[in-house]
């Protein structure tokens, strides 16, 4: 029950916001679940995948998505997301939890930024350039710390290239899906996917990513910026308070 709470909850915070969700997936999984951090953050990126197709069918019947923009983050996106499930295999658990964390952080101020844009993007050879190294990164997160990579390529495509917020947020949706994808297989090799959970978080998260991508047309955007940015201040300190507790208790004693 609680599982599939946490699909509900991230297909919301995925509509709304244009992220895969995997930003409360992960942290759900390990507080409610008590799934291994490693075994959550494959799991999420397994569910993922239909939460974000439900809520980038709702952002393109509203004509915001960047097309050309969406399949040069992707082509990097990809690559990136190989290089993260590898490194996932081998990376430490203290890693990931303050990686996760700072993610978190980083999103959190993003999202307290303000900043005017005008339209889609012109897409120059440079700006081709640009995306494919966003993309790289953005896969390398998603396979290493098991979300969409939404948090980066949002505030990279408003800051950089002028998108419209709406738009960035849409065009992100479609590059999550193939790197969701790309790092899902993976983890199922390295059997870092739970495909029950992932199931049911992701199928549970649909419906409600449809209904938050409803509501992101009417909430306004000072108000959804501020209460998600609050939401994601206190995963991270959560994340980081579990990891310094897991710590403390394996330190040797004197």
């Amino acid at each position: 029950m609680s599982i599939f709470l946490v699909g509900i909850g991230a297909g919301f915070l995925s509509g709304v916001f244009g992220v895969g969700g995997g930003i409360l997936i992960v942290p759900g999984l390990v507080f409610f679940a008590k799934m291994e951090q490693r075994r959550a953050h494959g799991t999420s990126l397994a569910a993922v995948l239909p939460i974000s197709l439900a809520s980038l069918v709702t952002y393109w019947s509203h004509d915001h998505v960047d097309w050309w923009v969406a399949l040069w983050l992707a082509i990097g996106a990809i690559a990136g997301a190989l290089l993260g499930t590898k490194l996932l295999k081998t990376a430490r658990h203290d890693v990931l939890s303050y990686g996760f964390a700072t993610i978190l952080v980083v999103s959190a101020v993003r999202l307290y930024w303000t900043t005017s844009a005008d339209g889609r993007s012109g897409l120059t050879v440079a700006a081709a350039i640009a995306l494919v190294a966003i993309g790289v990164a953005t896969g390398t997160l998603a396979g290493l710390l098991g979300v969409g990579g939404g948090v980066i390529m949002i505030p990279a495509m408003v800051l950089l290239l002028g998108e419209m917020n709406v738009i960035a947020k849409g065009t992100s949706l479609a590059v999550i899906i193939p790197t969701s994808i790309t790092g899902t297989i993976r983890n199922r090799r390295t059997a870092n996917v739970d495909v029950r959970a992932a199931i049911i978080v992701g199928l549970s998260g649909v419906v409600s990513a449809v209904v938050g991508g409803t509501v992101a047309a009417n909430m306004s955007e000072t108000l959804s910026n501020a209460l998600f940015a609050t939401l994601l201040l206190v995963v991270a300190f959560q994340m980081v308070y579990r990891e310094r507790r897991v710590r403390s208790r394996s330190a040797p004693t004197q």
